[in-house]
């Protein structure tokens, strides 16, 4: 059988946008889900229960390279080359008061986020959605509700932070603050724990950038 290359890519990251790639696929690894390859999720692989894994640290002149490989049997595992993208929609509407919003909707009905607020037209509403869209999967989770000082998320990966809180009723929710300070997306309910405010947010991260938009009524 010939060696075929099934997906490829290369680009500059920081340290954070690292970690958040490879925090992406430690969740689908330990969820025993198939792992996504790219941004967009749409090449997707399946590794099997075990496999061989193999880290090398190489020097070459003045280049340092880190290789992780994992491998196993081509028939113990699955590659999807076009795998579904999001597992939810962003839907756009006008409310009661004729401004207009958006909700991200799960195809199990239930809504995962929305902008908790409305806007002027439908266009700014749809600038706010592409805003969660491009910096939701890379944002950093900050935990509000420790008692010691939350820690300062570094610079790249995103231009927004998830921020884990308590509402007034002591109930654990999260919202994504932009890096200007502004609110772009709300979970819009609080959660009975902490846990699964985290997984909450985490559906997110992994279903708003592949979303389609759909106007709903």
């Amino acid at each position: 059988m010939t060696d075929e290359t099934v997906h490829e890519s290369s680009e500059k990251r920081s340290r954070r946008g690292i970690a958040s790639y490879f925090r992406r696929l430690a969740d689908a690894l330990g969820r025993g889900e198939p792992v996504p390859a790219d941004d967009e999720q749409t090449v997707t692989v399946d590794p099997p229960a075990e496999t061989d894994l193999a880290v090398e640290i190489e020097r070459a002149d003045d280049t340092v390279s880190l290789d992780i490989q994992m491998e196993w049997p081509a028939d113990a595992g699955e590659i999807d080359t076009d795998a579904q993208a999001s597992l939810a929609t962003f839907e756009v509407y006008e409310d009661s008061a004729e401004q207009w919003r958006w909700r991200l909707v799960h195809r199990n009905g239930n809504i995962i986020a929305d902008g908790g607020e409305g806007y002027a037209s439908k266009q700014k509403a749809k600038q706010g959605l592409e805003s969660v869209k491009k910096n939701a999967p890379g944002a950093y989770v900050v935990d509000q509700t420790r008692d010691d000082e939350p820690e300062t998320p570094a610079e790249g990966g995103s231009k927004a932070t998830f921020e884990l809180f308590e509402d007034s009723e002591g109930k654990p929710r999260w919202r994504l603050r932009h890096d200007n300070g502004d609110i772009i997306a709300d979970c819009g309910q609080g959660y009975a724990s902490k846990q699964k405010a985290k997984q909450g947010l985490r559906s997110v991260q992994k279903n708003a950038r592949g979303a389609p938009v759909e106007d709903a009524e």
